[in-house]
């Protein structure tokens, strides 16, 4: 898609980092405040599978069936060190069927955030879709990097990598990165996989898109804090995008 057309949608600010970085609610406090002088809307792009996974399982008939599938074909557990050593396996069809299909719900998504924006509506986004880091749980394409059981998979993986070159096309104006250590990561997601964890707070240096401008900032920092340096980050890149 043309970048020619971005100059007439509404902006849209990201915030991006590993679970428990303090996204959503630094993003909430930044939708109330960009909410007191115009129209702005919420757009979660996370593919939010856990809490989908946990509906599938639970509806009458079909979830215990469900969950037994789930657990067959989840990638097993392993450390950083074992990682490194030990080669990608192949997700079974129905995997990466799967896969896909929380792809297609990311960029459903992704596609109501574009229609506000040509209605002159900004969007504060809960995470951004990107493919510099092939992984989805850090917002990118899950079927890249991987190797590919047979033809329908490898159809799978062109048609999610088409869709993911679709959304990075249109950028984000302003990326708000929330940095975090392990340790501050882990007290406020328990509920998470440590090794998960660490895993994504390596990756999240690598994320970028396609250019546009990346505020860091330490999210261990007091919230109010945070809170101000976003309100100040993203005040000064839209007056520089307005001067141009």
């Amino acid at each position: 898609m043309s970048m020619n057309h971005e100059n007439e949608l509404a902006p849209v600010i990201a915030f991006v980092g590993c679970d428990g970085a303090g996204k959503t609610t630094v993003s909430d406090a930044i939708l109330a405040w960009m909410r007191e002088s115009g129209q702005v809307e919420s757009c979660h792009l996370g593919i939010q599978s856990k809490a989908l996974g946990e509906k599938l399982v639970g509806l009458p008939m079909v979830g215990g069936v469900l969950k037994r599938l789930i657990a067959k074909n989840s990638p097993k557990t392993v450390s950083p060190g074992e990682a490194s050593r030990t080669s990608i396996e192949a997700p079974s069809t129905l995997a990466a069927a799967a896969i896909f299909l929380l792809s297609v719900r990311r960029w459903r998504r992704y596609q109501k955030m574009m229609s506000l924006r040509r209605q002159c509506v900004a969007v504060i986004a809960d995470r951004f879709p990107q493919i510099a880091v092939a992984k989805m749980k850090i917002d990118g394409p899950g079927l890249s990097g991987v190797p590919h059981r047979n033809a329908l998979v490898r159809c799978l993986a062109r048609c999610e990598r088409l869709l993911y070159c679709y959304m990075v096309s249109y950028r984000p104006d302003v990326v708000i990165r929330l940095n975090v250590d392990l340790e501050t990561a882990y007290k406020r997601k328990p509920d998470h996989r440590y090794a998960s964890l660490a895993t994504k707070i390596a990756l999240v240096p690598q994320l970028e898109y396609q250019g546009s401008p990346i505020i860091d900032l330490d999210s261990t920092q007091p919230l109010d804090t945070v809170i101000d340096q976003a309100k100040h980050a993203i005040n000064a890149c839209l007056a520089r995008q307005r001067a141009v």
